[in-house]
């Protein structure tokens, strides 16, 4: 068995009282639960923003992907017409499952958010828009083109891959910053723990030198910090776990708010990525811890 199997047998089933030889460190006890657990509050959003990330690229791509629109640019007397020669030719275009040419109505509503509500649309040349949703697998957009530019010229087709792309390479950064907050976090709390056991040992470099006398091995002493250490990371950051679950639990739903932060909740595999992140933390201050002891008892005489 290899010295770090041996001492996490030892952590998980060896003698809790082993840490009791050495004398605890308020200090480092209490900084240690304090900052896991306020890292792992952080690293349960920066996971759901990761998540949420991921959501909205899959909703928006398969919405988009599935949808174009084409803007009709007549005089007004020849809009109708084009208007319905449009329809027949999307009639006859394979891969086409529904279309339809917006109301003023709703025309009035795309444009209100820029133009305001109360806009005249009969007083304005604007171009019909005729929406298109395709099936599963798609319609050829370039033989599309060609047929609208050969029988019906002002027709514009727009299969939204200009606006697509852009915001998915938005999201998709957006989910990158996500998993690399819980990188920074884990590395805050490796080097955090870390830090503990340097100060630690250091301040307990005559106990430890009394220890060896007495017969004690490093093993032994080890399993004292790394234990100590290793559970009061995890008791932090599974308090801070909690802490942020409940807090993202009670942020308004999506049906509530449409903005994009109440997008940023748990469902399904985030919840039990979550509750996995305590033992994860733990994991993290055992090799940290276990490192630090190794370098540090070395350097004690």
């Amino acid at each position: 068995m290899t010295p770090v199997l041996s001492l996490l047998r030892n952590l998980i089933f060896g003698d809790i009282r082993a840490d009791s030889v050495v004398p605890p460190s308020g200090f480092t006890n209490q900084l240690t639960l304090f900052i896991s657990g306020a890292m792992a509050f952080l690293a349960v959003f920066g996971l759901a923003l990761s998540l949420a990330s991921g959501r909205l690229a899959t909703k928006w791509n398969n919405e988009l992907a599935r949808t174009a629109t084409i803007r009709i640019i007549a005089p007004p007397d020849q809009l109708a017409g084009k208007t319905e020669a449009t329809l027949k030719v999307l009639q006859t275009t394979s891969g086409v499952a529904e279309a339809r040419a917006l109301t003023g109505v709703e025309q009035q509503a795309l444009l209100a958010p820029w133009l305001g509500h109360d806009l005249r649309l009969d007083l304005l040349p604007l171009p019909q828009l005729v929406e298109i949703i395709s099936e599963k697998v798609g319609f050829d957009a370039t033989g599309l083109r060609l047929r609208l530019l050969a029988e019906v010229p002002g027709a514009i087709l727009d299969n939204h891959d200009r606006l697509r792309l852009p915001l998915l390479d938005a999201v998709f950064r957006m989910q990158l910053l996500g998993w690399g907050v819980l990188v920074l976090i884990f590395a805050v709390v490796a080097a955090m723990v870390t830090l503990g056991t340097n100060v630690s040992l250091a301040a307990n470099a005559q106990v430890v030198n009394v220890l060896r006398l007495l017969g004690a091995t490093d093993s032994y002493i080890k399993q004292a910090f790394v234990r100590r250490l290793t559970i009061k990371t995890f008791v932090g950051s599974t308090l801070g776990i909690l802490l942020g679950l409940l807090t993202i639990w009670a942020m308004p739903s999506v049906d509530k708010s449409h903005g994009f932060l109440s997008g940023i909740e748990l469902q399904g595999e985030g919840w039990i990525i979550s509750l996995l992140l305590p033992f994860v933390f733990g994991v993290v201050a055992f090799v940290a811890t276990v490192n630090a002891a190794n370098q540090v008892l070395r350097k004690i005489s």
